[in-house]
């Protein structure tokens, strides 16, 4: 509630900014949001169904690897998907299709057609399936794109470097044997990244990266790293809308207060520890 609230002001705000800008005579920057699903069971497809419909009412959906620029005054939106779940596949691609909308999916390659271990205990979706080659070989080429999203889905920047340099560019050549198309997205696990991390991406062959994190996509034409907003189908209408509108763009900074507001109050537990230690006799 706290975070839906703060993101209204964040859009009114928005609101006031682009109002503004109109008032002088002049088009307000084009924006763009990127979203970011996981599963999509069947039972929540007529939820899914509906978001799509608020997408293509509020912004002009557009494709991660669109190259067009974007136009001063329009609200643009990316779909995406972690993981490369059959459920997502099957649910949600077809409604993407109705609504002639793009996406991607970014396909953790050493698991087709296995269940997501990665995923906590007691989650529905470490019970879920991710969609075997067949499935991925079906996708619609002019609508859906694949990416990569690691061979096994480790917390990258915890492995040594030849690790990683392995998770990045070992999954890029299974998913283009698999699917016989190139493979120029990545989306980082967990959203667990690094400027190594990111180097190593350009140096694998990518184009552009993705994190979990919120924020404006496509502000300049040399953006490599790419925030995103988390969306799920059962969110509140007006949660997703805010979502959709940038609104949340404000939690990266949040993040960051709160764990120097962290570090802080840690530093000063070990001083009074210190402290206390020098103290006793």
């Amino acid at each position: 509630m706290a975070k839906l609230l703060i993101s209204l002001g964040c859009y009114w705000s928005d609101c006031l900014g682009r109002l503004v800008v109109r008032i002088l005579g002049r088009e307000p920057s084009a924006t763009c949001v990127v979203l970011y699903y996981h599963s999509v069971p069947e039972a929540q497809r007529n939820a899914f169904a509906r978001q799509m419909d608020i997408v293509t009412q509020l912004t002009t959906p557009t494709s991660i690897d669109a190259t067009t620029q974007l136009l001063p005054g329009r609200r643009y939106c990316c779909i995406t998907f972690d993981d490369g779940f059959e459920d997502a596949i099957d649910n949600a691609v077809p409604e993407l299709q109705k609504r002639s909308i793009p996406a991607t999916v970014f396909v953790t390659a050493g698991f087709l057609g296995q269940c997501a271990e990665w995923w906590p205990l007691g989650t529905s979706e470490r019970q879920r399936r991710v969609a075997p080659a067949a499935r991925l070989r079906q996708l619609p080429t002019d609508l859906i794109s694949v990416g990569s999203h690691s061979v096994t889905h480790p917390y990258l920047a915890r492995l040594s470097e030849m690790e990683a340099k392995r998770e990045l560019c070992d999954s890029r050549v299974m998913l283009q044997d698999v699917i016989q198309r190139k493979i120029s997205t990545f989306s980082f696990p967990y959203g667990n990244f690094n400027d190594r991390l990111v180097a190593w991406c350009r140096e694998a062959g990518y184009q552009r990266v993705f994190t979990t994190r919120p924020g404006s996509a496509f502000q300049n034409a040399n953006e490599f790293v790419t925030g995103r907003v988390p969306v799920d189908p059962t969110d509140w209408e007006v949660e997703f809308r805010l979502k959709l509108l940038g609104a949340y763009r404000w939690l990266p900074f949040a993040v960051s207060c709160k764990r120097k507001i962290l570090s802080l109050r840690i530093f000063r537990i070990i001083g009074w520890w210190l402290r206390e230690r020098s103290e006793c006799p």
